[in-house]
C-alpha cells in the first residue's frame, strides 16, 4: 500500500511512496512534485454522477487527480490549497466524515461516498448542505486544516460543542445536531438572527464515542477580514 507522511513542520507537504502498480487519488492541483516513473491523470472517481454529489457535499473539484506508479517505484509531493496542518488517518475499521474543503489525498482502497444528513444540519451545519461525505472502504487518507490541528476526544457523558467552521472530520460513530450558543437575552429568534449575521454563535454539539479533528483558523471569517481591509 502507498506510505503517507507529512513532512516539515510549518505548511508541510504529504510526501507519498509508491510501489509499482500503486495508485492514489488526491484534490485537484494537490500535486508539486512527482518522480518520472509515476504517472498524473484527472478523472471524475466513481462517474459523472459522483463526481457532481461529491462537488456539491464537500466543495470539491469535479475532476481528481488519479497518481499510479506506471514504470517503477516513485515519490510524490502533495499540497493543500490552504495553509495549514495535514493529518494522516488509517481507514477501515473506522470511517470519517469530512467538512468542506479538508480532503487532501487517499489510497485507492478508499473511497468518499455521499450521503445525506438532517435537515437542520444541512441547513445550519456548513458542512456539505443536504449532503455530506463519507469515507469507506480502508487505506489511508489525508486531511487538511487551515492553521494548526488538535484532535478531541469524545467519551459518553462529556459531549462537545465547537463551532463548525473549525471541525475537519469527525469519527462517524458520534451523533452530531447543529446549535447554537446560549445568548443572555434576545429569546431563540434572537440568538438565531444573531448567529446568521455575525457568524457567531452557531456551532456543532457531538456525542458517543470518537475523535474529531479541529483547526485553528476559520476560512470564512479569515476570508471575510482580508476583504474588509483597504487595498
Amino acid at each position: 500500500m502507498p506510505v503517507f507522511n507529512i513532512t516539515g513542520d510549518v505548511d508541510p507537504f504529504l510526501h507519498v511512496s509508491l510501489a509499482k502498480g500503486e495508485k492514489i487519488y488526491c484534490e485537484s492541483n494537490a500535486m508539486v512534485m512527482m518522480e518520472t516513473n509515476l504517472e498524473l491523470k484527472g478523472k471524475m472517481t466513481g462517474g459523472i454522477g459522483a463526481a457532481l454529489m461529491r462537488t456539491f457535499a464537500n466543495g470539491e473539484s469535479f475532476f481528481q487527480q488519479h497518481i499510479e506508479a506506471m514504470r517503477g517505484d516513485g515519490d510524490c509531493l502533495l499540497s493543500p490549497t490552504l495553509p495549514g496542518a495535514m493529518r494522516v488517518l488509517d481507514v477501515g475499521a473506522q470511517q470519517y466524515m469530512i467538512s468542506d474543503g479538508a480532503f487532501v489525498a487517499a489510497t485507492s482502497g478508499v473511497e468518499l461516498k455521499v450521503r445525506t444528513q438532517s435537515l437542520g444540519n444541512a441547513l445550519f451545519a456548513q458542512s456539505g448542505g443536504f449532503f455530506i461525505t463519507e469515507t469507506a472502504g480502508s487505506g489511508q487518507l489525508a486531511v487538511s486544516g487551515f492553521g494548526a490541528m488538535s484532535i478531541l476526544e469524545v467519551t459518553p457523558g462529556k459531549d462537545v460543542v465547537i463551532d463548525n467552521s473549525h471541525v475537519v472530520c469527525w469519527d462517524n460513530r458520534l451523533q452530531y445536531e447543529i446549535s447554537m450558543t446560549t445568548g443572555s437575552s434576545g429569546g431563540f429568534l434572537g440568538n438565531l438572527i444573531n448567529s446568521q449575521t455575525s457568524g457567531e454563535g452557531m456551532v456543532l454539539k457531538f456525542s458517543g464515542t470518537g475523535k474529531i479533528l479541529v483547526c485553528s483558523r476559520n476560512r470564512a471569517a479569515f476570508l471575510a477580514w482580508t476583504q474588509s481591509k483597504p487595498a
